[in-house]
């Protein structure tokens, strides 16, 4: 089957590649453009380890293929961060032990980054129904609740 040239942004960048038409966006982002910090888990949708943002969507990259991101926006956990400083949610992950492996929390922030882009101030349970497609073996959840909810206030300008 011959490959399909795909033209998309990543991150604020223009980005070309040549994709089979089956292979995952997941495995594009990792194996055409270098982006790694998406990861895979479970490679069925259920995990949220892969999740990324597609045309403002909140998306399994495991499960779109990588043609389907021709002409559309991508964001993943490389264009968190700005240049050298650590967006809120980085920060207060790190504050609040929110992480252990760091297997699932690229796909848990862009899931919170997604939740906090359309709805700065949710509740504790509008933060755990959002994030329920995210599964974490390593730590507790409650300690990657409060890490949202502090970036939540932070980014409203509230002291924490």
């Amino acid at each position: 089957m011959s490959k399909i040239h795909v033209t998309t942004t990543i991150n604020g960048d223009a980005v070309e590649f040549l994709a089979d038409p089956r292979e995952t966006l997941l495995d594009c982002l990792r194996d055409h453009v270098g982006l790694t910090g998406t990861k895979e888990g479970c490679g069925t949708g259920d995990c949220g380890a892969c999740s990324v943002e597609l045309d403002g969507t909140l998306v399994c990259s495991c499960l779109v293929l990588g043609v389907e991101a021709s002409g559309k926006s991508v964001q993943t956990i490389e264009g968190m961060a700005t240049d050298s400083e650590l967006h809120p949610l980085q920060r207060k992950f790190v504050e609040h032990a929110a992480l252990q492996c760091g297997f699932c929390t690229p796909g848990i922030l862009v899931a919170a980054k997604s939740l906090l882009d359309r709805n700065t101030s949710p509740t504790e349970e509008e933060v755990r129904y959002w994030l329920a497609g995210n599964l974490c073996r390593c730590t507790g959840y409650d300690k990657i609740i409060r890490a949202v909810m502090d970036a939540a206030a932070e980014l409203r300008g509230e002291a924490a």
